[in-house]
């Protein structure tokens, strides 16, 4: 059986940033591609969700694309990106609870309107009386 790693595309470019001549010479930046349409790893559903909450990471040929370049060595960038795509696609999948919705119990009811009866005394207490 595949595993969602496996159809994760790897490509290496060269950093940005601090690292001196090692940035100008080593391809320490990894780009993660993740083709969401032909997951074999995610069911239907699953895809549209995917591609419902990330659209703004989605490009227009369904690739889910992770950069990283925090490190200077390409394996830790590797393991970094890796595991940005898999928060990404993971909190995307999980559905939201649906909201109860309650009533204001008694007291806190009572209670906004002895604040707005407060605030109403306080605004009389200004004004000029004659």
């Amino acid at each position: 059986m595949k595993n969602f790693s496996s159809e994760i595309i790897y490509k290496t470019a060269r950093s940005s940033g601090s690292g001196g001549q090692n940035v100008n010479k080593v391809e320490t930046m990894v780009i993660a591609r993740w083709n969401v349409l032909d997951s074999y790893f995610f069911s239907e559903d699953e895809k549209k969700l995917i591609l419902e909450k990330l659209k703004n990471k989605i490009n227009i040929e369904g690739y889910l694309q992770v950069s990283s370049q925090e490190s200077r060595s390409q394996l830790d960038n590797k393991i970094a990106v890796t595991s940005k795509l898999l928060q990404l696609v993971n909190k995307a999948i999980v559905l939201q609870k649906a909201r109860k919705q309650t009533k204001p119990t008694k007291a806190s009811k009572q209670k906004r309107l002895n604040q707005k009866k407060q605030h109403a005394e306080k605004k009389e207490n200004r004004r000029m009386k004659f």
